[in-house]
């Protein structure tokens, strides 16, 4: 995956010498992103609703730690984002954003939530009603890469063999999937209160 802004962050900080844990060096994995696009583009529609998600890798930008649900709202163009859930201190939040596709051409869509860098955002799997296995890598010819994934699903649960096929996708392209943490979900998550915003 080629560059966005966010490798223009990552040039500065590490040209600062502080890389931060999350960026290592190497490059990104390579990803058929065209073969992908071109087969969920025409399936954008399906892709909108809720998302809960289930795992995620480390993750700094990630502000909402528990009961994450996203609601993605389809215009014909982009998806408008409205995610809610509680912070590391249990407090109720929303952030807002949009996932639409990459304004420098390139064969992907692209996330943007407010107070955080655009990244790209990649559908490596999703059968648009169970899950979505989701890949974000940013590169640089400076020899260093940061990637998140994560794992989404309609309900606060998601069915192991989907999970699996999860682990299958990131694997394919070398993403170990013992990197993947458990969002918390479940009983304890009150989808329907009122969230302050970030």
């Amino acid at each position: 995956m080629r560059t966005s802004l966010l490798c223009l962050a990552l040039v500065a900080v590490v040209a600062a010498d502080r890389i931060p844990g999350f960026v290592v060096p190497g490059k990104c994995p390579a990803v058929d992103e065209r073969m992908l696009y071109s087969q969920q583009k025409p399936n954008f529609q399906r892709y909108a609703g809720t998302w809960y998600e289930i795992a995620l890798t480390n993750n700094p930008y990630q502000l909402i730690k528990q009961c994450v649900r996203n609601e993605y709202t389809y215009d014909g163009i982009k998806f408008n984002v409205r995610t809610t859930g509680t912070d590391a201190n249990g407090n109720a939040i929303t952030r807002k954003g949009q996932v639409l596709p990459n304004p420098f051409g390139e064969p992907h869509l692209s996330v943007d939530y407010e107070a955080s860098w655009m990244a790209p955002y990649v559908i490596l799997d999703t059968d648009y009603e169970n899950f979505s296995c989701i890949y974000s890598c940013a590169g640089h010819n400076f020899g260093y890469y940061a990637d998140f994934a994560f794992i989404f699903s309609r309900s606060p649960t998601l069915a192991d063999r989907y999970y699996r096929r999860c682990e299958a996708a990131f694997m394919n392209i070398g993403v170990d999937p013992s990197r993947f943490s458990k969002t918390a979900q479940g009983a304890s998550c009150s989808y329907n209160t009122n969230y302050r915003s970030w």
